[in-house]
């Protein structure tokens, strides 16, 4: 990683797409401030595996940049900010409010970087709107993401993120709808919608308006837009103009990522999860009903507290029940603050062994959808000269140069262990 002029401020990401999105944001911030000799590490707080590699990146970050002033932000520094502030090697620890405030980047200009407060982190839950930071065009040059949601109101047992983000606050649909236009203009084929729980969408908004309502909204009144991806839902919460969207609309993108988490009823009630096992396998028969070429993802824990090998065997059914592709799978990781924190923990190689089976059973299904597209025609967004996406996010490689940022039809040849080839 390297600075993009001498003394530019450096960014370290680490975590999920929306956090991603915010570095961007962040990345104009200092910018428009004249920030320099800085480097930011945007942390992660999903996992106590996620906190460490935070730290051991600021120790790394320390020695190759020792005269610059580490600054830690992002969601573990939102939820622990003293255990980076107790750290010799970082300057200071600003929470997820701050970062987006132009004003925590005029204070880091050159003539006032020394008259900081060490901890900027304010109580995240009395946010109570997005801030005025969508970024146009931040992805690849084909794809860009549009944040339309943060925060959570939800309180999962295994989850600290809601006291990372906050509640759940949306974008107004007007505002997501020409942030989407700009982006046609300019030349982008898809959009991908982004948040933390994107089903909750409209709740805090006048009238209470649904995820469906904003897809089909966006879908009428950018009519010139190629195709529309969502990210991870929670298939709970779907409502009615989703499923139209996905049974009526070709431009709504095949592909789902489920926050699904286990496959066991009990499980999933320790959870605090809003569904039940029958609930994700009647969603996903439904999609697949009104959208038969419909392929999924789906984030499953292994070795949850509690957790039985009948249980965990329940996980297992699932992915072929729900005929999941895509799989995230998390070993399960203890978050202190957490309620399931305090739960019976599994035996540690008990849980690594269940995820690799986990880990097993997803490869099994990409090798079944890859296998099934050998003659079928795909239209396919090119990411790169030889490398695009199928409607369903399938990696297609060629043999030769196709238009970059374009969408082409081809006929898939044969497949690799990971991609398609055209």
């Amino acid at each position: 990683m390297a600075a993009m002029t001498q003394n530019a401020p450096i960014f370290s990401n680490h975590g999920c797409r929306l956090n991603a999105y915010e570095t961007e944001a962040m990345k104009e911030l200092a910018a428009q401030a004249g920030v320099q000799d800085a480097v930011i590490i945007n942390t992660c707080a999903v996992t106590s595996e996620a906190v460490r590699k935070a730290r051991q990146d600021i120790r790394k970050l320390r020695r190759d940049h020792p005269d610059a002033r580490i600054i830690v932000t992002g969601c573990a520094a939102q939820t622990e900010p003293d255990t980076f502030a107790k750290m010799a090697e970082v300057d200071l620890v600003i929470g997820n409010t701050e970062k987006m405030d132009p004003a925590t980047w005029a204070r880091l200009t050159p003539d006032l970087i020394g008259q900081t407060e060490p901890v900027q982190v304010d109580d995240i839950m009395s946010v109570t709107e997005t801030a005025g930071h969508l970024i146009d065009g931040f992805g690849t040059r084909s794809r860009a993401y549009v944040q339309v949601q943060n925060g959570c109101d939800h309180r999962c047992t295994f989850c600290i993120i809601p006291f990372g983000r906050g509640n759940s606050r949306s974008v107004p649909a007007g505002v997501v709808v020409d942030q989407i236009k700009r982006l046609v203009n300019r030349g982008y084929a898809e959009v991908v919608l982004t948040g933390v729980d994107l089903t909750s969408w409209g709740a805090d908004l006048p009238s209470a308006p649904k995820l469906g309502d904003l897809v089909m909204r966006i879908l009428k009144l950018v009519p010139d837009l190629p195709r529309l991806r969502i990210s991870s839902i929670d298939s709970i919460e779907v409502d009615d103009n989703l499923l139209s969207a996905i049974a009526t609309e070709p431009r709504l993108m095949p592909h789902l990522h489920l926050s699904l988490q286990h496959g066991d009823d009990l499980i999933l009630k320790r959870m605090k999860r809003r569904h039940l096992r029958d609930d994700a396998i009647r969603f996903c028969e439904t999609a697949r009903r009104l959208r038969p070429d419909m392929t999924f993802g789906a984030d499953i824990i292994a070795g949850f507290p509690t957790e039985t090998e009948e249980m965990f065997a329940n996980s297992l059914a699932l992915v072929r029940d729900c005929d999941l592709t895509w799989l995230h799978v998390f070993p399960y990781s203890a978050r202190p603050g957490t309620p399931a924190a305090r739960m019976p923990a599994v035996n540690g190689a008990a849980i690594k062994d269940r995820a690799a089976q986990l880990r097993a059973a997803g490869d099994a299904q990409v090798s079944t959808h890859l296998a099934a597209q050998i003659g079928r025609t795909h239209h396919i967004l090119m990411e790169s000269p030889r490398m695009g996406r199928t409607e369903q996010f399938t990696e297609v490689t060629f043999a030769t140069d196709q238009p970059e940022s374009r969408i082409v039809t081809a006929k898939i040849t044969g497949h690799s262990t990971t991609y398609l080839t055209a």
